[in-house]
């Protein structure tokens, strides 16, 4: 019963595995940031070129970094980013979409 009271001091915040994930670490980062701008400039009318286009790359990188993450706190950040982008794609779709007013 020794190891269950052993801290586990190795690794990075995301890495659970001890093993340093750099490209999957940056994925989850880049998911969270356009989730969370698309989101956030959803709730704008007039911001629905932003809100759309980073929703549909939050997407595209949460679905990639989905395929390639290892440890289960890489893919739990990563689908709250995924989330986050789809509803702010689907915002921004209903309210004008990726070229809505530029053409």
């Amino acid at each position: 019963m020794a190891q269950a009271l052993r801290p586990n001091t190795v690794g990075g915040l995301f890495a659970t595995d001890g093993k340093p994930h750099p490209l999957q670490d940056t994925l989850l980062a880049v998911t969270l940031v356009l989730g969370i701008t698309s989101f956030v400039t959803a709730m704008f009318h007039d911001l629905h070129l932003l809100s759309s286009w980073t929703g549909l790359v939050g997407i595209l990188t949460g679905a990639y970094g989905q395929w390639i993450s290892e440890t289960t706190r890489e893919r739990f950040g990563l689908i709250l980013g995924l989330g986050a982008a789809g509803v702010g794609f689907f915002l921004g779709m209903a309210h004008g979409g990726l070229f809505g007013g530029v053409f």
